[in-house]
Parts: C-alpha cells; structure tokens; sequence
C-alpha cells in the first residue's frame, strides 16, 4: 500500500531497528497492530472530491469583483493549500497505481525524483494550510472585535503581505523539512506549530464566543421575547465548535503520531499507533474536502457565485 510520499518518510521511526520494530509490533497487541488496509482508490477519490471542491472555490473568488477582499482572498489561498494537498496525491497514487500493474516501468532514480517533487507539494501545503486556518481565524477575531477599523487594519497590501509571507515561510520550510527530516528538531518545530495554532485558534473562537453570549444576555434583558437571538447565538457557537472539532480531528493524529515519534520510538504500543498511519493521511485529506464546505460554502453571496460558474461549465 503506498501513501503520499513525503508523509511516508514519516510512517515509521528512522532511530528504531527493522528488527526490533517488527518485534515489538507482533508482541504488543497483535491483529489490533496490523493497521488498516487502505486501497489506493480511497486515496484517489478523495483526492479528486477535494481537487474539484477547491476548484470551484477560486474559481468563484477569481469571477465575482464583491469577493475579492482580505477574507475571501484568505479563504481562496487556503483552497490552493488543499487543492497542493489533492494534486500531490493524485500524483502519487496515479503514479503508485501504474507502477503496480505494470503499465509504467521506471527507474529508482526517476521515483526518487518524483518523491521529491512530491514532498516539495505536500509538505508546503501542510504548512500554508495550517498558516492559513490560523491566519482566517485572525482576521475573523478583527472583524468582531474591531468592526469599525476593520478595513484600515486589514488593508489589501497586509493581506497581500501575509499571503506571500506565509507561501514563502511554507516553501521554505518544506524544503528544510525535506534535508533534514531524520533530525528530531526538525518534527519538533512542526508539532510546536501545530499546537501554536490549534491554541491560537482556541483563544480566539472561545473569546469570539464569549463575546456572543455577552451579547445574548445583553439582548435578552431588554426583550421579551429573545428567541431569534438565541438561535442565532446557538448557530454561531455551533459553527465555532465545528470548526475546532474539524481541525482536531483532521489533523490531531498526525502530529500525535510525530510527537510519539519523538517520544517513544521504540515502545510496543507506539508501535502499534505507527500502524494506523494511512488512517491519519485519509483524515488530513478529509480536511481538504471539508475546508470550502466549512470556510466558504457558508457564504450566500459565494453560493450564488459557484452556482453561475457550474451553470456555465455546463
């Protein structure tokens, strides 16, 4: 079973023995260690659900001029993001699956290429998707909270200025991660990313959220009847829990798995988590199909947008 390429580098711990690997799997819990089998064609579907998703996300920024602002610009960069992860694993998986049945016969230098190329993609992609979550999360906190400077706080050349700050920090970093991905510093940086922006994320939904029931009571007080405004106010904490939700999940296996990793390389049980790790590359892929449904299908005027370009593909 191949998974994407340079997550692969990944799959098992570099400072662990064949041997003792082996060993410590069989005797740790055994079928429950086995993992699970994943076709490619799982990986192939859903990189194409995802691929066109994100497709139709940009498209529609790009088409209508009332989209284009620091919000949708944000949103649009972060379909890029998962359309890098899509692309690279519709590569591998197409490349996988004609090597397996004999249709394309290359070299071990030309697959070494390829992976390069490959882990160039994914790994800039898990990093700007990342960036740009938080950086989403940022600009949502300022339009809260700062509602009326909004617009001289997130001009369009600080939004054009993060945008090409965070693709030249995810390329950048993608190709250290590459050189040096035996070292643990390196995987150590990344896990501390992550938990920087999952705690980042949830300072600022939960102050987001406060803000609205503060707001709620307000109302409530001076109404009779508040029915609209906790409805409201119930939609709102329900669209923060989903996107805290979504983000852990998606993501939280994979760098659990890099922090065990770094911890217990070697240990029956962290061996037996190593097994599940194509579970935790579906779960990122996932994420990429649930990203536009989340950050940008919510948006009315971007649902009427999408429905104007599909009508017209047709």
């Amino acid at each position: 079973m191949s998974t994407l390429a340079p997550l692969r580098l990944l799959r098992e711990p570099w400072n662990a023995s064949e041997g003792n690997q082996s060993n410590t799997t069989a005797g740790a819990g055994g079928g429950w260690c086995q993992g699970l089998d994943i076709p490619n064609e799982l990986f192939l579907a859903l990189g194409l659900v995802s691929l066109v998703e994100n497709l139709l996300v940009v498209a529609a920024i790009l088409k209508n001029r009332n989209l284009h602002s620091p919000m949708y610009y944000f949103i649009c960069c972060l379909a890029v993001s998962d359309m890098l992860v899509s692309v690279s694993n519709l590569v591998e998986t197409v490349f996988m699956l004609l090597m397996e049945h004999g249709v394309l016969v290359v070299r071990a230098s030309v697959v070494r290429h390829v992976d390069n190329v490959i882990n160039m993609l994914i790994c800039s992609s898990v990093v700007s998707s990342l960036s740009f979550l938080g950086v989403i999360a940022v600009d949502r906190y300022i339009t809260i909270f700062y509602a009326l400077r909004y617009h001289s706080i997130m001009t369009l050349q600080r939004a054009m200025v993060t945008m090409a700050t965070v693709w030249l920090a995810s390329t950048v970093s993608s190709t250290v991660f590459i050189t040096y991905y035996h070292n643990n510093a390196i995987l150590l940086c990344l896990i501390g990313f992550f938990l920087f922006v999952l705690v980042l994320m949830l300072v600022l939904y939960i102050h987001m959220f406060t803000l609205a029931r503060h707001h709620l009571r307000s109302i409530s007080s001076q109404q009779k009847q508040p029915t609209v405004y906790r409805s409201s106010s119930l939609k709102g904490a329900v669209t923060l829990t989903i996107l805290l939700g979504v983000f852990f999940i998606c993501w939280g296996p994979f760098f659990f798995h890099l922090i065990l990793i770094v911890t217990c390389p070697t240990n029956p049980f962290c061996t037996c988590f190593f097994s599940y790790f194509n579970l935790f590359l579906i779960l990122i892929i996932c994420n990429s199909v649930v990203d536009p449904l989340i950050y940008a299908f919510r948006s009315r005027e971007l649902r009427r947008t999408l429905r104007e370009v599909v009508l017209c593909s047709w």
